[in-house]
């Protein structure tokens, strides 16, 4: 009898064990997980005013999901190759993620390489994406590039602005084609930014980098595209 007991107590026991370990998965916060260069970093601006900072807040004080802060790969002056060397030097990721947002290739254009070696480089870092966020493809959101070229920087440089329109388009219509390829969203900020890029309080002290008021409209776009996942269910 007392063995029978014991055994009872025993099951009791590991019953509760199990319900609070999945209560607590439940209610695990969500994970955000932003990969990118100098434009996902935020040079020049505040943490608060990066555009994954922003749309996190937005997230959490108008769905009340609970995200997590967001963990963020990401360096001033990244091409796509370096980023995928950050990725594999990082220790701060930690997959699967509930959300993963990508934001790379300026730097490719700045340094004159070909759009077909991006392509090859970019589906790779897509397809990594990919599975941080637990092979769900759209749980990813792929940003385009800003058109540098509009801005006070590029013209005090006297870069060839046609040129790097024309470029940043190239690069920007191969992003779209892979996403497309592989069920990802595209989310267009380049339009925007070619019309306020070039006003003094849309960029930041190098007169080159996005403001926190530009990453407030790319963190708007993200949050209309994110709300639609039904993140907290």
């Amino acid at each position: 009898m007392k063995s029978l007991l014991a055994l009872l107590v025993m099951m009791s026991f590991l019953a509760c064990s199990d319900s609070n370990t999945q209560m607590g998965d439940a209610k695990r916060p969500l994970k955000y997980l932003a990969l990118g260069d100098s434009y996902t970093i935020g040079e020049g601006v505040p943490e608060e005013d990066r555009y994954p900072n922003q749309l996190v807040k937005r997230l959490n004080e108008e769905l009340n999901i609970g995200m997590s802060d967001p963990v963020i790969i990401a360096k001033t002056g990244w091409t796509v190759d370096e980023l995928e060397e950050g990725i594999n030097k990082s220790k701060n990721i930690a997959p699967p993620y509930d959300l993963v947002t990508l934001l790379i290739g300026v730097n490719n254009q700045y340094r004159g390489r070909s759009v077909e070696e991006f392509k090859i480089e970019f589906k790779q870092v897509l397809l990594r994406a990919i599975g941080f966020a637990g092979n769900l493809p759209d749980h990813v959101v792929v940003l385009s590039i800003p058109d540098w070229g509009v801005t006070p920087f590029a013209t005090e440089k006297g870069s060839d602005k046609l040129k790097v329109a024309s470029e940043i388009d190239e690069y920007n219509a191969a992003k779209k084609e892979i996403c497309k390829q592989f069920g990802v969203f595209f989310i267009d900020i380049t339009e925007h930014y070619r019309a306020v890029g070039a006003q003094t309080e849309m960029v930041v002290a190098d007169k080159l980098h996005p403001s926190g008021l530009v990453y407030s409209f790319w963190a708007d776009k993200l949050f209309e595209q994110v709300k639609s996942l039904n993140l907290k269910d």
